[in-house]
């Protein structure tokens, strides 16, 4: 298949995927200006876009078909301009986003393959598994060239530091792990979560670990020494999905009790609770300036947010199964997601305005 419209997608390379290239958020620091509106502290939180934002009135929507089972996650490499999804068909696959083609598919996982993640340089792929496996792939040739051996049970989730030197991954023997990237070795072991943990997140300077558990905490955790920085209560339910802001100052959470919850990260305080999803919330993720949030839901919906007042921008339908993965791509002008079984679609929505 082939899609006419992506031709211009990562010409702007400058945007944010907080799942992997979190190191492109620093790049924004300059610009922040104060929102009090979500931001109760003295400290700025969110930040105003200079370029001309998107207004999502009209959108235009391709769909990827391919896997077998649900895409779990997405991850853009903006270098190579791939996509990479992986789903419970135990197969990983590079999409051309330009085009719209099958690259290749990687194999070798024996289990659903639950969590992808590009190095910040694009080179490399990191993917975890329900068989407790990381695996390292090289993106040029689709060579696996490292497998660790992580947990015994799910790696539920992994993610790189932004420098590329660490992996750290969640998993559901209720630990948190950090690798080296290079070498594959066990650097640490966090330990705290009484229950198995669905995600974490990396601060875009690479200091903080954030970690959501099903015994429904936040974990806030230093990522030189390991050592428990805050622990967060507040959701009724298991915590699904974190997201750091482009400034670190915020993370958002996803739960099972079908909110969204907004947290400051210094204090631990609750900022702002969005809800309108009318099941639970399987991802969350900032656009580039940290003005808008987009969450994706077992209610077949993905959701844009306006941070700035908490209400709702759009609702995005099209999936005929929950939607487990939303993130924002193309100069936050595009939202790439990934559905659950019984529909196994990528798809790529698209600002047309």
């Amino acid at each position: 298949m082939r899609i006419n419209y992506l031709q211009t997608i990562f010409k702007i390379t400058s945007f944010i995927v907080l799942s992997t290239n979190i190191a492109a958020c620093s790049e924004l620091q300059n610009e922040r200006v104060s929102q009090p509106e979500i931001n109760q502290s003295e400290n700025p939180a969110i930040a105003t876009n200079s370029l001309e934002k998107p207004t999502w009135n009209n959108i235009d929507i391709q769909t990827f078909s391919g896997h077998s089972d649900a895409i779990w996650s997405v991850a853009i490499n903006p270098q190579q301009h791939l996509i990479a999804t992986a789903s419970e068909d135990n197969n990983i696959k590079l999409w051309n986003a330009q085009t719209g083609e099958l690259v290749r598919t990687l194999t070798g996982h024996t289990k659903g393959v639950l969590s992808v993640s590009f190095s910040p340089d694009g080179e490399r792929l990191a993917s975890s598994s329900k068989e407790g496996v990381i695996k390292i792939w090289q993106v040029a040739t689709g060579e696996n060239i490292r497998s660790i051996d992580a947990s015994e049970k799910a790696v539920r989730s992994l993610v790189y530091s932004s420098d590329g030197k660490k992996i750290v991954n969640s998993s559901w023997d209720n630990d948190i792990k950090i690798w080296n990237a290079e070498t594959g070795e066990l650097i640490n072991t966090l330990t705290g979560h009484t229950k198995g943990v669905y995600a974490v997140a990396l601060s875009p300077d690479n200091k903080i670990i954030a970690s959501v558990s099903k015994d429904k905490t936040i974990k806030l955790w230093d990522l030189e020494t390991g050592n428990l920085i805050n622990s967060i209560s507040g959701h009724d339910d298991n915590i699904r999905t974190v997201a750091f802001s482009p400034d670190g100052k915020i993370i958002a959470t996803g739960s099972v009790d079908k909110f969204i919850k907004l947290w400051q990260v210094e204090t631990g305080n609750l900022i702002n609770t969005l809800s309108d999803h009318s099941l639970y919330i399987n991802s969350v993720a900032f656009n580039s300036d940290g003005t808008t949030l987009v969450s994706a839901a077992e209610d077949k919906t993905i959701k844009l947010w306006n941070l700035n007042d908490g209400k709702i921008i759009r609702t995005l339908s099209g999936s005929s199964s929950g939607v487990n993965s939303a993130i924002f791509v193309n100069g936050d002008r595009s939202i790439i997601s990934g559905s659950a079984a019984s529909d196994n679609k990528l798809r790529i929505w698209q600002d047309s305005n």
